[in-house]
This record gives structure tokens, sequence and C-alpha cells, in this order.
């Protein structure tokens, strides 16, 4: 750890105000009379964390003044991003029913039903099966688990009645200070609300430690556990892979494991963190770090014991509630266990920093299809032979079967037909997920480009090796079977505690160091982690084109190029975001390289293959008729209140200046790791020299591409 900087560092404004060294402030509404609530009742928010995070409704103004001092109020992006107040109470209204019901349903089915009757006797009845006399005589162990489920069932209760008051007060900051009707909000982009709440903070004073507000405020607030599960997970502080026994090494982080880590990281008793926005004074001081990674791995320890108590009562409700929900759904789509999803472990890994829950799930959709046809791919010969002469035999026998039912349906009254007909289906379409398409076509390296083109990261060792099946294994790790992601939500209760126990316990010393080390305090945001700043001159990188730019260590860098990426993609996304001197340099240097070395592919004739997306190679900047040059490199784009241009064309163009820019960042790191020392070093001059001068920086990159392409 010599060499590596230790100290806690605090970001100051240019205010000379003593008052900013305290925490946010909370509500200043209770001695203001009615006719100042209007306004006063959103001056110096308590919880902006929590605020930002999902906005939701209001009371009566007199009850509001008295109950907001008491209780936190959530988030303004949760509230937007799903739906508003009916459509959240309604949701957690159902919840509270579907648990009653799984509860007393099975109850019923292992109380009330004499099974022996219902199977043994052809004809039964009602009142012949069902036994209810039996519940007066149950068992200790089912009596232990209704209790549990019982109490369980009455904190949930107790949390929707307080949630159902913070979701009236935020409901009011949306009328009343955003001035947003329920109506409204679903046709509303998530920019559009953040625009308005930026403007809202200069009237209400929300945060009293600043007159503005910026969009980077805001997502830290939202986002700043998040970032920091991230950058743990990005420097290999928490580790998401594990090797198991007879499997080898797996990618497990599940729900259950996630919920773990955050109560024992950020919200749970004697976590590092005071409260929402504050890290304990004592993780600053590198003289407690041994006493608090003790401390730590004692806590993690204990809190692995308690989920190994829990774990029977846990993994009963995960059994049932998994049984109840894919039962049907695999009657009616039988292959919805071998379609594919996105890994919990894949979206933290190819997550941003501060970006939201709904944009890497828009880029994750988009990158689904290739993602599929990537997988698809890599098809045993073998077991496409077996596949299809077993699915020949069972489609004879089915096909049989379905004519005689259809001429004498008496034909399914026959012993166990329905069920042979159901089981020769499930077969069948089981048997097609190993037959390959005859029209596919083997390019696994092109299929990875687009893959990365939405995804925006890949590993190192991936690089020239998308046609191995070790890059396939790996990569099935982030692009899961659904039947994989639910059988290791069936395992997190047994599994968590041990992971706890006997690997992030070890973890401690670790998790303290990186809690002083890379935590900033951020005037009016509070304590966040320093890698979501993408400050490329701390944090950057040299291999990802920030040479000159960074005086960061091995161990301040970020891997992968989060930082560089990340920074690009918040700025695209946020155009009037002013970020510093170097990102600001370092912005603009690849927006000019990116669109010029598309132009010039473009001229010289590299056209997109009719089968590749619109947005993967240069030719498709002409794609759209109003996308030029000058749109291209101009921060915001397109002008917001031009009229020639649809909202829908902005984020189009938006999307496609991204998804450029990342490519070409990755084409330019492969070019300089291929290129010798000495030339490696050169480019890197040239690129510090033109980030000078950034006019010329187009030029000599438009002059690199053409050597590339004579090469």
């Amino acid at each position: 750890m010599a060499g590596f900087r230790t100290q806690y560092t605090r970001l100051n404004s240019n205010s000379d105000d003593p008052e900013e060294d305290l925490p946010p402030q909370g509500f200043d509404i209770g001695t203001r009379g009615v006719e100042e609530v209007e306004k006063g009742r959103w001056n110096h928010i308590e919880n902006l964390d929590e605020f930002f995070i999902r906005i939701s409704f209001i009371l009566n103004k007199q009850f509001a003044c008295t109950l907001v001092k008491s209780l936190t109020i959530y988030h303004i992006y949760e509230y937007h991003r799903n739906n508003g107040f009916v459509c959240i109470l309604l949701k957690e209204v159902f919840e509270l029913i579907q648990f009653v019901f799984v509860v007393l349903f099975t109850s019923f089915l292992v109380l009330c039903v004499d099974y022996n009757t219902l199977f043994n006797h052809k004809q039964p009845s009602f009142s012949n099966v069902l036994y209810f006399h039996k519940i007066e005589h149950m068992e200790p162990a089912i009596m232990a688990c209704l209790v549990i489920a019982f109490i369980f069932w009455l904190i949930r209760v107790a949390r929707i009645v307080i949630h159902f008051f913070k979701l009236l007060e935020i409901r009011a900051f949306y009328k009343d200070a955003l001035r947003i009707s329920e109506s409204e909000l679903t046709n509303l982009q998530w920019q559009d609300v953040q625009k308005r709440l930026i403007e809202v903070q200069k009237v209400h004073q929300m945060c009293v430690h600043k007159e503005e507000l910026s969009e980077l405020d805001i997502h830290h607030r939202i986002l700043r556990w998040k970032n920091y599960l991230l950058a743990m997970q990005n420097k290999s502080v928490i580790s998401c892979t594990y090797n198991f026994p007879f499997v080898g090494e797996r990618a497990f982080l599940t729900e259950g494991m996630k919920y773990n880590l955050k109560m024992i990281l950020f919200w749970g008793p004697g976590s590092p963190f005071q409260n929402n926005w504050k890290l304990r004074d004592e993780f600053r001081n590198p003289a407690n770090r041994f006493p608090l990674a003790s401390r730590l791995a004692r806590r993690i320890f204990w809190i692995g014991i308690a989920n190994f108590v829990l774990s029977p009562f846990i993994f009963i409700w995960v059994i049932l509630y998994s049984f109840f929900t894919y039962a049907e759904m695999v009657k009616r789509e039988p292959d919805t266990f071998g379609a594919r999803r996105w890994s919990s472990y894949g979206k933290l890994f190819f997550r941003h920093f501060n970006e939201l829950d709904h944009e890497i799930q828009t880029r994750l959709s988009k990158a689904y299809e290739p993602a599929s046809k990537y997988m698809n791919l890599f098809v045993s010969p073998f077991m496409a032979i077996i596949a299809k002469n077993m699915a020949f035999f069972a489609g004879a026998i089915f096909a049989i079967l379905t004519i005689f039912t259809v001429l004498d349906k008496d034909v399914l009254l026959a012993e166990h037909v329905l069920t042979v007909i159901a089981t020769l289906g499930l077969l069948i379409r089981g048997c097609y997920v190993f037959i390959p398409d005859e029209n596919t076509v083997w390019d696994p390296e092109q299929l990875l480009k687009q893959i990365v083109s939405h995804t925006h990261y890949i590993p190192d060792s991936w690089r020239g090796k998308a046609h191995t099946s070790e890059v396939r294994q790996k990569f099935s790790q982030v692009f899961q079977y659904k039947a994989e992601y639910v059988l290791q939500e069936l395992l997190s209760p047994i599994v968590t505690p041990f992971l706890l126990c006997f690997h992030l316990r070890y973890k401690s010393l670790d998790i303290v160091d990186f809690f002083r080390n890379f935590t900033v305090d951020v005037v009016g945001v509070g304590d966040v982690c320093s890698f979501a700043q993408m400050d490329v001159k701390r944090h950057g990188n040299p291999e990802w084109l920030t040479q000159g730019l960074t005086e960061a260590t091995q161990y301040e860098q970020a891997e992968h190029g989060k930082t560089e990426l990340s920074l690009v993609q918040f700025s695209i996304r946020n155009p009037t975001w002013k970020p510093s001197e170097q990102g600001t340099q370092f912005i603009s240097t690849i927006r000019e390289n990116a669109v010029q070395e598309g132009l010039n592919l473009s001229c010289s004739g590299v056209m997109s293959d009719a089968n590749s997306l619109p947005d993967l190679r240069s030719g498709s900047f002409q794609a759209l008729p109003y996308m030029n040059s000058m749109t291209l490199s101009d921060p915001s784009l397109i002008p917001l209140g031009s009229a020639a241009v649809t909202p829908k064309q902005q984020a189009q163009a938006r999307e496609m200046l991204m998804n450029s820019s990342m490519m070409y960042m990755h084409q330019l790191r492969d070019r300089q790791a291929d290129q010798p020392p000495g030339e490696a070093a050169r480019v890197a001059s040239l690129t510090s020299a033109d980030r000078q001068q950034p006019g010329t920086s187009g030029q000599h990159f438009a002059e690199d591409s053409k050597t590339e392409q004579i090469r």
C-alpha cells in the first residue's frame, strides 16, 4: 500500500460559506404558515439521495409538515421509472396479496388434501379428498413456518403503509414543484424530469449548500451505492466469480447476495456509512484500518451465520415462488429455460459509472440479438446429430397421437396419453435448441464487435479470440441461460452464507482500504466514490488515450477503460454538463477523431454490411439525412429547439455518436497495442499534443487512419 493515496479528500466549491461544512439539512417547514408551504416545503430537503431516487406523493399540507421531519422520502428516479403513484402502490399491494396466496395455497395443499384418495380413486369427490380438520393438528414445523411468514408479512404491510405516505409527498412535489401530472409522467423521458429538477433547485433551494444542481450531482445521489459496488467489482475488491467444486469457475451474483452486500456495506447496523451520504469518520483514518477490518470481518461472519440459520425458510419460499411463477410459463412456452438473459454479473460488468438503470437496460436490450446469434454459433456437431434424430422419433410419435386425438377425443382418456403428448412436445422443443440454423454465417468476430458496440466493454483476454470456446464459455457467464439464472436463485440461500463466511470475510481489509482511498466529499452531495467523478487525471488509464493527462498509479486506474468510457457516455447523454478541464480535452479529442475517422472511411467506400447494425461502422454517419460533421462535433449535437429534428432523431443521433465513439476508442487502443513500442509512443505523444491543439487532432488521426488502411 506504500505510495498509494490514503488521505480522505474533500472537494470544495468556490463559496466561502461556513455552513458548507455541515451535512445536508432537513426540511425547515415546521414553523411556517400554510401559505408558505407551497414553496417552503421543498426547501433544504434532508435526504436528497432517497428524494432523488423515488420522488412520490403528498398528504394534506398540515400533516405533511409534521410527517416529513421523521420520515425519509423515496426517490424521484424510481418514481418516474415505475410510472408513478398508482402503479407503484398497485404493484406493492399485489406483492402482499401474492405472498398471502403462496403461503395459504401451499398450506392448503400440504394439510387439506388427501392424496391417497385423489390418485387411487377414479372419480373422487371433493368431500372425499379435502379434510380441513387437519388444520387443527398441524405439525410444529409447519406452524413455525406459518408464524415466521405472518411476522414477515406484517413487516411488509408496515413498510407499505409508511411508503404510502411517502409516495403521497413525492406526488405533490411532481405536481406542485415540477408541474408534472400523473397523466404526463409516462410520456416524459427522464431527461425532461431531470431538466425540470435542476430548474426547481434554483427556486426552492432543496439543497442548502449549492445554488444549482448539476446532472452529475443528481446521478451521484441516485447511484451513490451502485457506483461503489461497480468500482469495487472493477478493482476486484469484491469478486463476483468463484471456483465451485465440480463445476469450476462460475459467476455468482444473485439477488440475495446483492441484498447482503448492500446491507453489509451501506445501510445495515454497523456498516461503514453513518447515513445515506456520509462515511463514518473512523474509516478515513489510516491508523484504524486493521481494527476496522477485524470488526468488519466479524460482522460479515455473523451475517453469514444469520443467513445460514434462515436459509431453510428462505429456500422453501424461493422454491414455492419459483414454481408458481414459472410453471405456467413453461407450459405456455416450453423453451423458456432455453432462452438467455443478461446475468446480474454481466449487468454490473457492462455498466458505466453514473449510468441509470433504464440506460443500461436499453443498451443491453439492443445487444441481445447479436449476443444470441453469437452464442448460437457454438453448437456441437455431435449434439446436433443426436438432437435431429431424437426430434425425428419424438415428432413421429407426437404426430400419430395428435391425429388419434383429432379422430377420437376419447383417446385422451387413455392412461398417460396426455402426459406422453406433453412430454414429447417438451422434448421436441428441447432438441431444437441443439440444432443450428442452416442460414447461420460463421463470423464470430463481427458478431462480437456488434455486441461491443452496445455493451461498450470487452475483457482484454477476449480480443481476437471470439472464435474460441474459451471466450464463448466466459461470455456465457454474462449472458446465461434462464435455467441457470433460476438455478442460481434457488441455490442462493444455501450458497450465500458460505461465500460470506469463507470468501468475503477475508476481503475486509481491502474493503476498508477502498473506502478510505476512493471516497471524496463533494459539497452539497456528500461522500461519493472517487471513480464516479470520472476524473481521467486521477483514475485514467494510459492505454485508453489519456497519456499525459493522468497521474494515476496502477492501483488507482480503473480497469477496462471504465473511467474513459464512462466519461464519454455521460457527456453524450448529458450534453449541457461541464466536465473538468482534462475531461473536456479528452472528450473533444475523442469526438473529433471518431467523427473524422467515420467520414474518412465513408468517403473511402467502407459501407455497412446489410446484416450489420446501422451504428457499427463509420459509413452509418450518413444514414440519417440530418447527420453531418458539424452536427456530430457539436456538444449538444442538435439544438433542442430545432423544429426540423424530432426528439427521437436527436436520441438516435446521440446514440450513434456514443456507439461510434466507443468503437473508435476500442479500435485505437487495439492499434496501439499492435504497434511496436516506439510507434506506440509516437502515437501517444501525438495524441497528447493534439489535446493541446484540438484543431489539428482530426488531421493527424485522419492521416493515421489512411496509413492503417494502406497497411
